[in-house]
């Protein structure tokens, strides 16, 4: 059985933010289990007997090696992904990067990184749970601690 396709997915995500103010983005690969060449904030599916929030930065060391710490819970939503036939449960995260030089290390997955000022980003070119939460963000202008 596969999650999101034969039960609903948890995933979880973070818009992570730099020193100067951007916001990590990731852009979906062809081995993607989704939305694959949109971009995103990046995140991972959720394990049982792990909490959100140590999925988030499991997931980001492993796939960017970067170290990051949560600093609120953004939101959460329903993913319906008609294309791909799946549903996901995302649950999201604002966090900071705190160590580690952003790089790729599942080139499937992902094909391009970058930082970005926040106010630049085309939300038309985010995955639906990275779109849902770019405005959100907007509307809440949460600011980084």
């Amino acid at each position: 059985m596969k999650k999101g396709i034969d039960y609903i997915g948890v995933g979880t995500g973070a818009l992570i933010f730099n020193d100067e103010g951007k916001v990590f983005l990731a852009k979906r690969g062809q081995k993607s289990r989704n939305e694959r060449g949109k971009w995103d904030f990046p995140g991972g599916s959720v394990e049982f007997g792990e909490t959100c929030e140590n999925t988030i930065k499991r997931e980001i060391k492993e796939e960017f090696g970067m170290e990051i710490a949560v600093v609120d819970f953004l939101m959460y939503g329903d993913d319906l992904m008609p294309k791909e036939k799946q549903h996901w449960l995302s649950i999201s995260f604002i966090a900071r990067h705190i160590g580690g030089k952003p790089k790729i290390m599942e080139p499937d997955k992902c094909s391009e990184i970058k930082w970005a000022e926040f106010a630049t980003i085309d939300p038309e070119s985010l995955t639906i749970p990275s779109r849902r939460c770019f405005y959100k963000y907007r509307e809440i202008n949460h600011p980084i601690q």
